[in-house]
């Protein structure tokens, strides 16, 4: 027996993003033809051996197809050694894509996707949320970095690889998915009903701000998608034009993206004294890559970053901390330090390849460490409360985690509940009527479902307002003490 598989040209892309988002270098295999001999006799590969046991593919392959007792279709087993195969390498980075989940995926990065707008890793065989994008459903429901989704719509995630619970989560606009998160600090379980809606994908959002009589640039990538870069170098260019002192650049909960979009950044912001980054092939060579620029930038730089930057964003962070010595604020940050190749195999589906590690200028692997920034600041703790899960009201002499909440609530929004501790008493009601009247409920005192909605929405714009950024704050205040 034969069988013969005739690879087409095919061409993949650097991937850096923590769910899978990638980046343009391109692979041509010409005319390869594989072969499986029934003598068992080596394969060729453009000249390389090939181990003769997949001739134990073929022998498996034939003996389902011809004895099993149900008619299996090829396409079934074909899919399912893949997968077999890529799943064995136990990284969660490298996932075989059917034609249909490639297809969302390359869409992902390139115009627009329906969905909830999260994006999501498997780590330690949990799928865990990297960051929700900017004002998308998964960020408006509440949704966190490092959120670990165990149930979708009431399905337990366990055994599930990162493509599958991807595909789960998406769906058509307009429709909803219940995501049940365990989440750091609670005991119980949180449920999230997000309503998918059509994600568009502007990444690069800039404006002026004033630090005294200084003005000060600033510029959130929110992830490096396909414009990513043009966007960026137009923006900050017109930043430039007004004469700023300064320039923040905000990749906190950028998950990463196309290796070329931050690639195109970091040429005209990195001198080439240093590498901006290197790349690690699996022989241990090492690639520095350098950019033409003959010198820094006039004017202080700061980047944001905090536990939801990751892959490229990281490569930004480190390159203009480790090159430059500009300033990291925030806090650490994911940890992904592997590039990816997406491969088309000929039919629409594709095999998301581990190919590289990155290393930084100074050739550090961050993988699974993170970067730490140099000047640590945690937003105030109103900021990490998790939403109000009520299953009745809470009222006076309430005493649970709930109660607890809700006083953390009423004290980030300044409404001094007198205490944090889980009892609710005469000072939480005091404060639970002051927080009804100004938002014209009935003054019961008693924490109903309306009111912990009104509660969480009003913490969220709390979060939201730029006088309570801290972190925004301490890089203001860096950036004009630099002048």
């Amino acid at each position: 027996m034969k069988r013969k598989w005739l690879a087409v040209i095919i061409s993949g892309s650097l991937i850096t993003g923590v769910g899978g988002t990638y980046t343009g270098m391109k692979w041509y295999y010409h005319d390869l033809e594989r072969k499986v001999e029934e003598n068992g006799s080596p394969i060729s590969l453009k000249g390389q051996q090939i181990q003769p046991d997949l001739s134990k593919i073929a022998q498996a392959y034939d003996l389902i197809m011809k004895s099993y007792v149900k008619k299996v279709e090829e396409k079934q087993l074909v899919e399912g050694a893949i997968q077999g195969m890529v799943s064995t390498l136990n990284d969660p980075f490298s996932v075989y894509m059917d034609a249909k989940t490639a297809t969302q995926f390359n869409n992902t990065l390139d115009s627009s996707f329906e969905g909830i707008g999260a994006e999501v890793a498997q780590k330690d065989g949990k799928i865990v949320i990297v960051a929700p994008y900017k004002d998308s459903p998964a960020e408006k429901a509440g949704l966190r970095p490092k959120d670990v989704i165990v149930k979708i719509d009431g399905v337990s995630t366990h055994g599930l690889d990162l493509t599958e619970a991807t595909t789960k989560i998406r769906g058509k606009k307009g429709t909803t998915v219940t995501l049940e998160i365990q989440r750091e600090g609670t005991s119980n379980p949180l449920t999230f009903v997000v309503k998918r809606e059509s994600i568009p994908l502007e990444t690069v959002f800039s404006e002026i701000k004033k630090q005294g009589d200084k003005s000060i640039g600033y510029l959130e990538i929110t992830q490096f998608s396909k414009d990513t870069a043009i966007d960026f170098n137009e923006k900050l260019k017109k930043l430039e034009s007004q004469n700023i002192h300064g320039l923040i650049i905000d990749v906190r909960g950028n998950p990463g993206g196309y290796l070329s979009s931050v690639e195109d950044m970091l040429k005209g912001l990195v001198p080439n004294n240093k590498p901006y980054f290197q790349i690690e092939q699996r022989n241990g060579e090492k690639l520095p890559y350098y950019s033409k620029l003959k010198q820094k930038k006039p004017y202080p730089i700061a980047v944001l970053v905090d536990e939801g930057s990751a892959s490229a964003a990281e490569i930004l962070a480190s390159s203009l901390q480790e090159a430059d010595g500009y300033a990291l604020i925030g806090e650490k940050t994911f940890g992904k330090g592997t590039v990816q190749t997406a491969i088309p195999l000929g039919d629409g589906s594709s095999i998301k390849l581990t190919m590289y590690k990155w290393l930084t200028p100074d050739g550090n692997w961050i993988h699974q460490k993170g970067i730490n920034p140099t000047i640590e600041v945690k937003q105030p703790e109103y900021f990490y409360v998790n939403p109000l899960t009520l299953d009745h009201s809470l009222k006076l002499d309430a005493n649970n985690e709930q109660v607890k909440l809700a006083q953390q609530i009423l004290s980030g929004l300044g409404y001094g509940p007198g205490r944090e501790d889980g009892y609710f008493d005469y000072q939480t009601e005091r404060a639970v009527k002051a927080f009804q009247n100004q938002e014209k409920l009935p003054a019961t005192g008693e924490i109903d479902p309306k009111t912990a909605e009104l509660m969480d929405t009003a913490l969220t714009q709390a979060r939201k307002e730029e006088k309570n950024d801290l972190q925004l704050q301490v890089a203001l205040t860096y950036i004009g003490n630099k002048n």
